[in-house]
């Protein structure tokens, strides 16, 4: 599988975003697909994660309430829809896919897109 993410950009404090990401190859129904962000001087984080068949998802403490992960199987792609943007949100996101939502368990990276926030 090999991944491709799009959508970041320069956004306001409180605007959305949508974030996705276009897979290549076959998914499997127990892939989880996977967002995670890093800023920089940060270690990479857990934002949200989907398992792709089952469609069930995880978020890390961040993205609770705020961030939403889809994804669309007929089309192979995954989403994430952010809301309410805060700077602290500013980082280079990438999405990944991985066997579990453990961090460790992740094999499969896109590249980065950016995403800033200004207050």
């Amino acid at each position: 599988v090999q991944l491709q993410a799009s959508g970041g950009g320069l956004v306001q404090a409180g605007d959305s975003l949508r974030l996705s990401c276009a897979a290549s190859g076959r998914i499997f129904s127990s892939t989880v697909m996977g967002w995670f962000r890093q800023a920089p001087g940060k270690e990479r984080e857990f934002v949200a994660g989907i398992r792709w068949g089952a469609g069930t998802t995880y978020y890390g403490d961040s993205a609770k309430g705020r961030f939403t992960i889809s994804r669309e199987k007929a089309k192979n792609t995954q989403a994430l829809q952010m809301n309410s943007l805060k700077p602290e949100d500013t980082a280079v996101y990438f999405c990944a896919a991985g066997t579990s939502y453990d961090h460790a368990d992740f094999h499969t990276w896109g590249q980065g897109t950016q995403v800033t926030v200004s207050s």
